[in-house]
């Protein structure tokens, strides 16, 4: 069943196009991979199917419910404001640089927005944060602030806030770039752990190995448009494109 949907997705800024013609499905329970060069549009992508970016053509759905759709003469046409409401709480993002508000302690970070923007009942709501937070290794960091974490528990505090709302799919902003290698590995290991209860996932990542194992379908991008996909093995294994091959080569020197 098919969880998210965009056809025919363009973004620019100006005079740049940054996405050409995007159109990718994902399927409840499928973890996807985005990898590709800095600048190839992974994360502008990720903003538009998060609704941080509005897209000037294509038309995108959660489950069957349209987020928006291409109107002819207009471009990409909005749901109204309470539709799209309604569909934020569908998904989760977590940032690379982690987001959390610096002045709130761990449980109101991961409290606050399903507390105050969805209206859950607050018993109910602290007790699923006391559930994620635990499932974290962070039981004994509830009152702690930002600043007295380390980066992957920071990182692991952003995850917790996103599947508090319990989302249908999850996005992945390189969720390891900002981590050294040694906290990298705590990061990877929880969203092998999401991957292992069936959570639906889109990862961007420059984590090839990690790519190849987790995912069911790697999609490789570059200046703008997909350029390859399909299972692991293949894309990553054995590219057939030109340019996604030069991408792992050049990867593989640097390593």
């Amino acid at each position: 069943m098919s969880i998210f949907e965009v056809s025919h997705l363009s973004k620019s800024f100006g005079d740049l196009e940054v996405l050409k013609d995007i159109s990718v499905t994902i399927n409840q329970g499928e973890i996807v991979s985005i990898i590709g060069p800095s600048g190839s549009g992974k994360s502008t992508f990720l903003r538009c199917a998060t609704l941080l970016e509005r897209m000037e053509h294509g038309t995108m759905k959660y489950h069957d419910e349209v987020v928006c759709e291409e109107k002819d003469g207009q471009g990409a046409v909005y749901a109204p404001p309470k539709t799209l409401r309604k569909l934020r709480s569908l998904f989760g993002l977590v940032f690379q640089n982690f987001n959390l508000f610096p002045h709130w302690t761990v449980l109101r970070n991961v409290t606050d927005a399903p507390i105050s923007v969805q209206d859950r009942p607050k018993d109910e709501v602290l007790a699923a944060a006391h559930q994620l937070l635990k499932r974290m290794g962070l039981d004994t960091k509830e009152e702690a602030y930002p600043c007295q974490l380390s980066g992957g528990q920071q990182q692991r505090v952003s995850i917790a806030r996103a599947l508090i709302s319990k989302p249908v799919i999850l996005f992945f902003d390189e969720p390891t770039s900002a981590l050294d290698p040694e906290l990298t590995g705590e990061i990877l290991k929880v969203i092998k752990d999401l991957a292992a209860a069936h959570m639906t996932m889109v990862i961007v990542t420059h984590e090839i190995e990690f790519a190849r194992h987790v995912s069911d379908r790697v999609i490789f991008m570059a200046d703008g448009v997909i350029v390859e996909q399909g299972p692991p093995e293949e894309v990553i294994g054995n590219p057939k494109q030109p340019r996604t091959q030069a991408f792992l080569r050049k990867l593989s020197r640097e390593n």
